[in-house]
């Protein structure tokens, strides 16, 4: 829908669907501009993708997955089920549509059309984090570079070349090449099969479930109430939403914003959004170590991503295109396992805990949707892929904007859900 000038001072009262990073940022951006907040979600506060990932705030390394190379892979892996990018053979009309979508779009001008979109969402999300813990958010951010680690100066080629292009886009990220030694006395748990890295500065990391259950705490201090509940469907009319639920009172408000993850698209899709957003499902477990984890380690050969976690190592990786509801395959985590198992030493990997798979929201043109649908009052965000985290509360900050204003900021214009 076309934006409008708010009278009155805008809404009044929104009612978020969905108690993740940016559904519960987005209410925090909301209440900040004086609008009541009911949040509701289907199984409570960081249930999805916000718990389980791993916790970066790299606004360094949000590369987009629609590069040309990743088509190439993924036809590779139909036959692998062990391949860190799996496409499990199926009869799924919609996620044969999908992929056909996403083909389309791995081609170098989607893939740098869509790092010129993340432009404003990186240069403003470490920000958005720092307004949040300001404003109340009981949880800490650590600063420390990510470090890549490859096991021959060929390999670290492929990231060198990634940084560059985001440059060339606009992208510019501070990194250093290291030597097989300097790697291991950035990095304590690297083998000796890592002979290559890569450090990139000026990142971070949260511990994931636990800023966004703060994030849920602050809100409801705030005012507030999050409800554990389905809802079915929105209706709207230039006078309000109502958010119908599987069973009792419906909810009342001036406004609705779905923010569902991977789900998006089952409301979204009757609202004229297009786009869809299908699982890029991702396993994580935690493990104990016996040397010191100074920071995230990320090997991209493999595709695995590792954060300091409460004492041990949160291990990320993997990426299947299943429904969000499956259950976990325990293949893929084995896969992990195996691939990881030489490059790291001092992991008690027989150890492993908080075994986790959750399905992280991924487009097919790598662009997120943020703002308003064809139905008035009703407004979507959702489909930043692996980088929902790190680009959430940039993103509930932008859309409180738009919502309480009626204009859409410039930001936003690349990631408009009706295009």
């Amino acid at each position: 829908m076309a934006d409008v000038e708010r009278l009155g001072g805008g809404p009044r009262s929104a009612v978020v669907v969905g108690a993740g990073v940016v559904g519960l940022s987005t209410a925090w951006f909301l209440q900040e501009r004086g609008v009541s907040v009911t949040v509701v979600d289907r199984t409570g506060v960081a249930a999805g993708a916000s718990w389980g990932n791993a916790g970066w705030i790299a606004p360094g390394l949000t590369i987009p997955l629609n590069e040309p190379a990743v088509l190439r892979y993924g036809l590779r892996s139909l036959l692998n089920p062990a391949a860190p990018l799996h496409v499990p053979a199926s009869v799924d009309p919609r996620l044969w549509s999908f992929l056909t979508r996403f083909a389309a779009n791995c081609r170098w001008t989607s893939w740098s059309r869509a790092v010129r979109a993340n432009l404003p969402l990186n240069d403003e999300c470490v920000e958005a984090f720092d307004a949040l813990t300001r404003g109340g958010v009981a949880a800490t951010t650590i600063e420390a570079p990510i470090t890549a680690g490859f096991a021959s100066p060929r390999q670290a080629q492929r990231l060198l070349r990634e940084l560059r292009r985001l440059a060339d886009n606009g992208q510019v990220v501070q990194h250093t090449e290291l030597t097989g030694d300097e790697l291991r006395e950035l990095v304590p748990l690297a083998s000796p099969a890592l002979t290559t890295g890569v450090r990139i500065d000026g990142q971070r990391y949260v511990d994931p479930g636990g800023f966004v259950q703060a994030l849920g705490r602050a809100v409801v201090a705030r005012g507030a109430t999050i409800h554990t509940l389905d809802v079915v469907d929105i209706h709207a009319d230039t006078h309000g939403v109502t958010v119908q639920r599987a069973a009792g009172k419906a909810l009342r408000a001036d406004v609705a914003v779905v923010a569902t993850g991977a789900w998006l698209s089952d409301l979204a899709r009757k609202w004229g959004v297009r786009v869809p957003v299908r699982a890029g499902r991702g396993y994580s477990f935690t493990v104990p170590v016996d040397k010191p984890v100074p920071g995230p380690i990320y090997l991209p050969n493999i595709r695995v991503a590792c954060t300091p976690y409460r004492d041990g190592l949160r291990v990320a990786g993997t990426l299947e295109f299943r429904d969000p509801d499956a259950p976990g395959v325990p293949a893929r985590l084995t896969a992990i396992i195996n691939s990881a198992r030489p490059f790291l030493a001092g992991v008690r990997w027989a150890e492993r805990r908080d075994v986790w798979v959750g399905p992280r929201p991924v487009t097919p043109d790598g662009r997120p949707l943020v703002g308003a649908v064809r139905a008035p009052n009703i407004y979507v965000a959702g489909g930043h892929g692996m980088w929902g985290l790190a680009h959430g509360p940039v993103t509930g900050r932008l859309l409180a904007e738009q919502i309480t204003t009626g204009k859409q900021p410039p930001a936003l214009r690349e990631l408009d859900p009706l295009r």
